[in-house]
């Protein structure tokens, strides 16, 4: 009986700091970091971003340009993306986004599935929320890990892992520049 629990305790704190490395970066890792990205200042008015999604190989599966405009009243936003891809298609999305204080954010938008939350934190930005992504003729809810990270004034840039029951599926990169 004590073997068994030896081994029982071995699996155990084996599993525990086998998820504890997996925990990753969390946002109040960045809270030192400058320039400090104020999210509502960076997303008002023009901005533009250029971007490429890869899959799990890291191949470039496509790329893409975003003109944006950025608007505020109170701690309402709205930011309103018109995506162009390499392959000629466009897109629209069109974020209602909420300042909830404290850093903490929160989004809509058509295609996404409930409430998007985020928060800020020095040069960082971490954003989670389910996409509902077309694929092939049908419509896939994809998890997505957003973290966005200030460079200068004018620069973020911005890095997504996608995923589904828990498997990678790519990442989506991007460059914003404010006009």
């Amino acid at each position: 009986m004590n073997r068994r629990r030896f081994t029982t305790t071995l699996l155990a704190a084996g599993t525990a700091l086998t998820l504890t490395g997996c925990a990753g970066p969390q946002v109040q890792d960045y809270a030192r970091e400058t320039p400090v990205l104020n999210l509502r200042d960076y997303l008002s008015g023009p901005l533009t971003a250029h971007g490429m999604f890869t899959d799990r190989s890291g191949r470039v599966v496509k790329r893409f340009t975003v003109t944006m405009t950025g608007t505020w009243q109170g701690d309402s936003g709205v930011l309103d993306e018109h995506f162009i891809y390499s392959d000629g298609t466009k897109e629209r999305r069109v974020w209602r986004l909420k300042d909830l204080g404290n850093g903490r954010y929160s989004g809509r938008a058509d295609d996404v599935i409930g409430e998007a939350l985020g928060e800020t934190s020095g040069n960082a930005f971490r954003w989670r929320y389910t996409l509902a992504l077309p694929v092939d003729g049908r419509v896939w809810h994809v998890a997505m890990d957003d973290w966005m990270y200030m460079v200068d004034a004018r620069t973020v840039l911005n890095r997504t892992a996608m995923s589904k029951f828990g498997i990678h599926l790519g990442d989506v990169t991007l460059a914003f520049t404010k006009d």
